[in-house]
């Protein structure tokens, strides 16, 4: 098992790792982050965080969220163009999972 494989099972099993689902291309199990996963690796959280706020300002840029810049801390919501299927296949695979994980997190809120 690689030192990858180790991580991974260790912030599953402490609570940092969620599984969210199967790569529909290569079967491989997908997760998303956890909030517990800022106390548990801080480092790795951070890192997440950077990542996350990339892909939305990416997004934003092409017009599938809109982001309130007014706000203490920002609000992001989705625009139309994120339930145009025609639209959201113009992404890029990583792009599109960004949306499909933007859309799951508003959905819970």
């Amino acid at each position: 098992m690689s030192e990858e494989d180790n991580i991974i099972d260790n912030l599953v099993l402490s609570g940092g790792l969620e599984v969210c689902g199967v790569d529909a291309d290569s079967g491989e199990l997908l997760y998303s982050f956890t909030p517990k996963l800022k106390d548990l690796n801080p480092e790795l959280f951070k890192e997440h965080l950077n990542h996350v706020n990339q892909e939305i300002m990416r997004l934003w840029e092409k017009g599938y969220v809109n982001v309130d810049f007014m706000e203490d801390d920002p609000v992001v919501t989705l625009s139309d163009k994120a339930f145009n299927n025609k639209e959201i296949s113009q992404l890029t695979k990583a792009e599109q999972w960004s949306l499909l994980e933007i859309k799951r997190l508003l959905k819970h809120k």
